[in-house]
């Protein structure tokens, strides 16, 4: 046998074995003349069971009524070729999804001498197909109806392409209004002039994305300010395609945290007053009343020591009453004003306080000194201050008998934790709390710190609260 008939007997072998494709022939008439195993595999029948039928056994009856597979066949034969896709059936019965290519053969002098065809199973294919188109219209119809979320596409030169629901409401015009303009349209004047919507593209395609937050324009001319996030959209060989872009309405969150801040600002401002006239009261009853009641003192001491009796004893009462007396203007110095937190600092001052006001009380009480950095001299007021409300607040309500108070560094500020074992609080109102609890609170977030209450009843109560070691450090306001 020569090399062509050894090729020709190679390519009927392989075609014969193919699994994957149904390949077949087919006489002028469409009735099958040969049948590989991929056309057994795909189809269900052998080749005896199939050879000599006509080709339409594979359509559904509705093609077969609409005379599809002769009109296929003339195709076919006219164009040279025909490609399809559409459902066929199985020797069971069943329909599958098929891609089949009809080629039609043609001899030396262009008479037809039938036709080859060639058919894959594409179910799973189109059923993943499906799977993704339905999944890409849920994802568009959940894009399109966000509410709360601008989102839109930009074209490579900034036009805007698409518009949500969101972006309607939010800048106020529909689709039919805005897909076509620029989208410099949002933009106030002065960003305008001065290139932000571009320079922002520009970005955007460097880098990837960019986030932004600034004033934006609503139809009506009204400003919002807004959070943007503009995202490059680049296809697989990274050729841009446009830009997606998401706006969200900042500006009730703007006014409320321009409102938080300008309430710290105030609460400092309070705060820092009341530290300076109580620091001005200290020294004035340090300097004035206790200075000349010291002095009154020591002279009625000078004088019971020249009197007879029964005078010297009356004087020695009265020098015992002044004696009373400027140790409780002492104590109340120390209140208005500790010496202890100038002089050696938070730990001392405070854990002279516990000493002082646990030990008058009538509480166990321990003080835990874990701190690596000392705070700020305001940062130490504001943290002694916290910790007097906090331990009043143990005397007047927690019924406890131990207190116990932990100061340690952390995140480069004072964590101080102060613990009782009273009879607790609900968790409504270990959040709501006095006045007192809200002092705590406003003394702590003026100093762009943080405190929280957690209370259980029955089993006590922890207040815990940080400050910045530097409550005036740069950056710290949001």
């Amino acid at each position: 046998m020569d090399d062509d008939g050894r090729g020709e007997d190679r390519l009927r072998l392989l075609v014969r074995s193919v699994q994957d494709y149904a390949i077949f022939l087919l006489d002028t008439g469409g009735r099958i003349t040969s049948w590989n195993a991929g056309a057994e595999r795909i189809k269900g029948w052998t080749a005896e069971q199939i050879i000599g039928q006509h080709f339409s056994v594979f359509y559904p009856p509705e093609d077969v009524a609409a005379g599809k597979p002769a009109w296929e066949l003339e195709v076919a034969a006219r164009e040279g070729r025909l490609e399809d896709e559409g459902w066929r059936v199985r020797q069971d019965g069943t329909r599958f999804w098929a891609n089949v290519v009809i080629t039609a053969l043609f001899d030396e002098r262009h008479r037809l001498e039938g036709f080859g065809k060639v058919a894959r199973d594409m179910t799973e294919r189109r059923a993943a197909e499906e799977a993704l188109r339905e999944s890409e219209e849920r994802f568009r119809l959940l894009v399109q109806s966000v509410q709360d979320y601008g989102i839109f596409m930009l074209d490579p030169g900034g036009h805007i392409s698409s518009w949500n629901a969101g972006a309607e409401r939010i800048k106020g015009w529909t689709a039919e209004e805005i897909i076509g303009q620029h989208f410099s349209v949002f933009y106030p004047p002065e960003d305008v002039a001065a290139g932000k919507p571009a320079w922002e593209l520009e970005v955007a395609t460097r880098e990837g994305r960019l986030e932004d937050e600034g004033w934006r324009v609503r139809q009506d001319g009204t400003r919002f300010w807004a959070n943007v996030v503009i995202t490059a959209l680049f296809d697989e060989r990274h050729r841009l395609q446009g830009f997606g872009k998401v706006t969200r309405d900042m500006t009730e969150r703007r006014n409320a945290e321009q409102a938080l801040r300008e309430r710290r600002r105030l609460v400092g401002h309070l705060v820092d007053a009341q530290e300076v006239e109580r620091r001005r009261i200290a020294w004035d009853v340090h300097d004035e009343s206790i200075q000349s009641m010291v002095a009154v003192a020591m002279r009625l001491q000078l004088l019971a020591s020249r009197l007879p009796e029964p005078h010297a004893s009356a004087v020695a009462g009265l020098d015992e009453s002044v004696q009373a007396a400027i140790g409780r203007l002492r104590g109340l110095v120390s209140r208005l004003r500790p010496p202890e937190l100038d002089r050696h600092g938070l730990v001392e001052a405070v854990s002279g306080y516990v000493d002082d006001v646990a030990g008058r009380w009538g509480l166990a009480h321990s003080v835990r000194d874990e701190l690596t950095a000392e705070p700020s001299p305001a940062a130490a007021i504001t943290l002694y201050r916290i910790c007097q409300e906090a331990l009043s607040n143990v005397h007047k309500h927690a019924r406890a008998t131990r207190v116990d108070l932990h100061l340690s560094t952390v995140d480069n500020g004072t964590l101080v934790r102060i613990t009782d074992d009273g009879v607790g609080m609900a968790a409504g109102d270990a959040a709501a709390g006095h006045f007192g609890m809200v002092e705590m609170y406003e003394r702590a977030e003026a100093a762009h710190g943080w405190l929280s209450v957690k209370s259980t009843p029955g089993r006590g109560t922890t207040v815990e609260f940080w400050l910045p070691i530097l409550p005036d450090v740069p950056g710290l306001e949001p």
